[in-house]
C-alpha cells in the first residue's frame, strides 16, 4: 500500500536560521500522525511545506503518489487544511465563505454540502451570521467545515479543537474519528492537547529546534519514558530529559 504522506529530508531555512532540519517520516491511509513540539519548534513550518504554501530549501515531499514540488494540481484538490488561527473573511456570513470554498472545489452542488456540513458540525443556526461575529469556538467548527468541505484524503489540522468546551471538543474528536474510519483519510494533526493527541493519534513525532527528535506510538512513547501521560513526556523532551542523556535527532 502506498503511503498518503511521505516527506524526505526536508528542510526550510531562513537566511541563516534553520527552521526544519531533516525532517523524514510517513503516514499511510487511515492513519493519524501526531506532529508535537513547542513554539518554534517547526510544526508550523512543516505543515506549510506539506502544503505547498513554502518551498523547502531541500527535501521532497510526496502526497497521494504525487510529488507536491511537480505535480501539486493533482494534489491540492485531494487535501485539504484546518487552523483557527487562519481566519476566513469577517464581512461574509459563514454561508457564503463556505460556499466560495466548495465552488472552488468543484462540489457538485455547493449549498447542499454546506447545509450538509453546517448539520453534521452543528451549526446550521449560524450560517447567515457575519463569520466575524462568532465567537472562537464557533470560528473553530466553521475552519473543520471548511476543510472537509472537499472530502480530503489528507488532512492537515493545526489545533483542531482550540477554543472548544470539553463537550463540544469531545464531539469534534468522535466525528474526526469517524471521518478517518468511513473515509481512510490521512490525518496529521499538530496539537497542544495531549490527551487528544494519546486519543486519535497512531504515531507521534516529537519535534524541538526544527527536528524529530523522537517518534513512536502514544503507548511506546509513554513507556520509553517512563511517564503516565504524554504531557509529562511532551515536558521531558521539551526540558531535554531522557533517562538523564540529552535528546539527540531520529532518523
Amino acid at each position: 500500500m502506498t503511503d498518503a504522506l511521505e516527506v524526505s529530508g526536508l528542510r526550510k531555512t531562513f537566511g541563516e536560521v534553520v527552521a526544519v532540519d531533516e525532517v523524514s517520516f510517513s503516514a499511510a491511509p487511515g492513519r493519524t500522525v501526531g506532529l508535537l513540539g513547542g513554539n518554534g519548534a517547526g510544526k508550523t513550518t512543516t505543515i506549510s511545506m506539506l502544503l505547498g504554501l513554502l518551498t523547502p530549501t531541500a527535501g521532497s515531499v510526496q502526497v497521494l503518489g504525487h510529488d507536491l514540488a511537480t505535480d501539486r494540481y493533482a494534489v491540492l484538490p485531494r487535501m485539504n487544511f484546518s487552523s483557527p488561527y487562519v481566519d476566513l473573511p469577517h464581512r461574509l456570513t459563514v454561508a457564503q465563505n463556505l460556499l466560495v470554498y466548495a465552488e472552488l472545489y468543484g462540489e457538485p452542488d455547493p449549498r447542499e454540502r454546506v447545509r450538509e456540513l453546517a448539520d453534521r458540525l452543528q451549526f446550521t443556526e449560524l450560517l447567515d451570521r457575519a463569520t466575524g461575529k462568532l465567537s472562537a469556538g464557533q470560528k473553530t467548527r466553521v475552519s473543520l467545515a471548511k476543510a472537509l468541505i472537499n472530502r480530503p484524503e489528507v488532512l492537515l489540522l493545526d489545533e483542531p479543537t482550540a477554543s472548544l468546551d470539553p463537550d463540544t471538543g469531545d464531539w469534534v474528536r468522535r466525528y474526526l474519528e469517524d471521518y478517518r474510519e468511513r473515509t481512510s483519510a490521512t490525518i496529521l494533526l499538530a496539537s497542544h492537547n495531549m490527551g487528544e493527541v494519546e486519543r486519535l493519534c497512531d504515531d507521534v513525532l516529537m519535534m524541538r529546534r526544527g527536528r524529530v527528535v523522537d517518534r513512536g506510538s502514544p503507548a511506546e512513547l509513554l513507556a520509553r519514558y517512563g511517564r503516565q501521560t504524554l504531557e509529562d513526556v511532551f515536558l521531558d523532551i521539551a526540558r531535554e530529559r531522557r533517562s538523564g542523556d540529552r535528546l539527540e535527532p531520529v532518523s
